[in-house]
């Protein structure tokens, strides 16, 4: 029988790091689920994520603060430990704590930095040692369109993003040879559980903005997550995958 791939996602209790998980585990991954929030229902989550798939795949949770470079460390050895490797690194965890300039605290730049930039490095760094010791892997760390493009409200965010794509672009330069692709995901308008609180006339003016003139899906994010960190990408590395609906065309 063939040996089950492993994905590590961060922030994978809900929103989008969820949707991956279930498109990894319908594809039959084992995956490690990173989450930091004591409210976490562990056994539900594990629930709805083993029912998309007939797959006998097993789930590891560990409750981590990403932006704690030990803590990392030894989830990546939970994680090696129990699968005795991990193929796949999905950078998902992220916040946001948006203001303009001229009102945002020094604290609130900080943060935002610390988890975003600061935690892709803190997981990549543990991560990448086993896999140039398997000499595979594929890494995908979420950016954002504000990583391209700005938006105003969110520097701290944007900053944080657009260091993930510079971050990504130089790591895939030095693992090409061990056979480790790095790509980033650029997600555009989602619907999320943030996006759920916005008026309709919000939406209707954001959809107004996109050529396919509707936001898009946690589901179409995990699709392109997982086009990059599947076994038939074997060519493509260092790159950007907008999924944003033709926004930034």
């Amino acid at each position: 029988m063939e040996e089950r791939r492993v994905a590590l996602i961060t922030g994978a209790s809900r929103g989008i790091g969820k949707k991956v998980a279930e498109k990894f585990a319908k594809e039959g991954y084992n995956l490690v689920i990173n989450y930091v929030s004591d409210s976490t229902n562990v056994e539900e989550i594990t629930k709805e994520i083993k029912s998309v798939t007939d797959e006998d795949i097993q789930v590891l949770f560990v409750k981590t603060d990403v932006t704690d470079f030990e803590a990392c460390e030894n989830m990546v050895k939970q994680a090696v430990e129990k699968f005795g490797k991990i193929d796949v690194l999905v950078n998902n965890a992220g916040i946001t704590k948006d203001n303009l300039l001229i009102r945002m605290k020094e604290e609130e730049f900080d943060r935002v930095i610390e988890v975003n930039l600061k935690g892709t490095f803190n997981m990549t760094k543990n991560v990448v040692p086993y896999m140039m010791k398997k000499r595979y892997g594929k890494i995908v760390s979420i950016s954002s369109v504000v990583g391209i493009g700005g938006n105003a409200g969110q520097c701290n965010y944007s900053a944080s993003k657009a260091g993930i794509i510079g971050f990504t672009k130089s790591i895939a330069k030095e693992l090409a040879s061990r056979n480790i692709l790095a790509n980033c995901i650029a997600p555009g308008f989602i619907t999320t559980d943030m996006t759920d609180v916005l008026s309709e006339e919000v939406k209707e003016k954001i959809s107004d903005q996109i050529p396919l003139r509707k936001m898009g899906t946690a589901e179409e994010v995990a699709n392109a997550v997982y086009f990059l960190a599947n076994e038939e990408n074997t060519y493509i590395t260092g790159q950007v995958l907008n999924v944003d609906g033709g926004m930034m065309m």
